[in-house]
């Protein structure tokens, strides 16, 4: 299933570039919606929410979801900004994919970020500081992207599969329901 996802995914995006949707973004529009992100981060950090980090998810040149890091403040440790500004731009236009959507965010998304934009299905992501940038102030994801290709047997924290028949039972009720919406 996720191998499809991933083909369709990549298969869509090949045809976007080639159709040229990305309509051009002047720099101005990019160097404000940044200044957005980057004004989100310094929202939680002078409210110590979390860490130094925000986004802005934009449509039809709008800002239609921001979030701030609020690991700290909320003791949720997938507070992340991205994560928080997926979540009010999916509420704000009642929808789970975030279509023809704009996000800027003020640092490259880590690893769980990464992942909750693949499943949001954006147009695009600008970013401005980068992985090592973060990991000089303290915010280092390395460790996950060594963990990824490792065996589960030699990663820091274990995975181990037991009761795989049990855990079966709601893929084939899913698999058989008619009135589900899919994604």
């Amino acid at each position: 299933m996720c191998t499809n996802f991933n083909k369709k995914i990549l298969d869509k995006a090949t045809k976007s570039l080639k159709k040229n949707d990305l309509k051009p973004v002047s720099n101005n529009n990019h160097k404000y919606f940044m200044k957005q992100a980057v004004k989100m981060a310094l929202k939680g950090v002078d409210a110590n929410e979390g860490g130094p980090f925000g986004c802005v998810i934009v449509k039809n040149g709008k800002i239609i979801g921001k979030g701030n890091n609020m690991v700290t403040s909320t003791n949720d440790p997938t507070a992340h900004a991205e994560m928080t500004a997926i979540r009010d731009a999916c509420k704000n236009l009642n929808s789970f994919q975030l279509d023809d959507c704009i996000i800027y965010t003020s640092c490259e998304p880590c690893p769980m970020c990464l992942g909750a934009i693949y499943w949001a299905r954006p147009k695009i992501v600008y970013y401005g500081s980068n992985q090592k940038d973060a990991a000089a102030i303290g915010f280092d994801d390395q460790f996950i992207y060594d963990e990824i290709p490792l065996p589960y047997s030699k990663r820091q924290i274990p995975f181990e599969q037991c009761e795989r028949k049990i855990a079966l039972e709601p893929f084939t009720k899913w698999s058989k329901k008619e009135d589900k919406t899919a994604y």
